[in-house]
């Protein structure tokens, strides 16, 4: 497939399966990147990453009803398929699938997906909803790719932990990829929603990624005190509200009970005006 070449799109599950049937029986691996679209640089390097790895790649696009709160921003969140279509061909990626709600969920679903451990506690504490929403949406995506392993972006690690967690306690047959954060020339993590940021917004937001670094150097004193620091910084910088700024254990994101003895993980959520950053660093 050339950057000329219209990428295929399928919007029905049976379509879709029918694109990785022929696959398999071609003998091909198959790689997969979910997606809710208002695609970025950050989205095309999971592409790419899939790519690399695998012989055919699938990306969905799709806004996920279930896990978003009713009064978050699910009606204005940003849609634009036909941008994202050219910038999937242009990561080399040989599916598109898009389907409609109603085919993701028919009428009469009932059936949602209860997720504890990794889910437990910061994103999941503020946005209670996300990660059953997240679980059920992915899970339902697995079932309808089979993909041999799916690429998910660091940026969410989190959520990240959350479905190597689904994927192990289900036996799900897919190897998820993780890949690092993609960021701007000033260390802001590439978000569909940085979109929402003034320009003097953008500014402060820039400020998130230099503070966490200084957090993690400060938690070798101890993690209670950088994590006061990092919100009394965030703060001073210009930013309105501190959801958390939390050090973790990098695998299942337990708090430490006092120093710092295994991997961890530095993650945060912060307010400007109307936007909702996160972002999280190895500490």
């Amino acid at each position: 497939m050339t950057d000329t070449t219209p990428l295929p799109v399928a919007r029905t599950i049976a379509d879709l399966r029918a694109h990785v049937s022929d696959w398999r029986r071609q003998g091909f691996t198959v790689g997969f990147v979910p997606t809710m679209g208002a695609l970025h640089e950050g989205h095309l390097t999971l592409v790419r990453e899939a790519v690399r790895r695998a012989d055919k790649v699938v990306a969905s696009v799709f806004v996920n009803p279930t896990q978003f709160a009713a009064h978050e921003d699910l009606g204005t969140y940003p849609r634009q398929e036909a941008q994202d279509a050219a910038l999937l061909a242009g990561a080399r990626c040989h599916l598109l699938y898009a389907p409609s709600v109603e085919e993701m969920y028919p009428a009469g679903a009932t059936t949602t997906i209860s997720v504890g451990g990794p889910a437990e506690g910061l994103e999941g504490a503020f946005r209670p909803q996300m990660f059953g929403g997240v679980a059920l949406v992915v899970s339902k995506l697995f079932n309808q790719v089979r993909p041999d392993l799916a690429v998910f972006g660091e940026k969410d690690w989190q959520q990240l932990m959350v479905i190597r967690r689904l994927v192990r306690d289900l036996d799900i047959p897919v190897e998820v990829v993780g890949s690092p954060t993609e960021r701007d020339g000033h260390g802001l993590a590439l978000s569909s929603r940085n979109a929402y940021l003034s320009p003097v917004e953008l500014e402060t937001a820039r400020r998130l990624n230099g503070i966490l670094a200084e957090a993690g150097v400060r938690a070798s004193d101890g993690v209670v005190a950088a994590e006061a620091w990092a919100s009394e910084a965030l703060i001073a910088a210009g930013f309105d509200g501190i959801d958390y700024v939390a050090i973790r254990k990098a695998d299942d994101l337990s708090p430490f009970e006092g120093a710092i003895d295994a991997p961890a993980r530095i993650l945060a959520a912060a307010k400007i005006g109307r936007t909702r950053l996160i972002d999280n660093m190895a500490v």
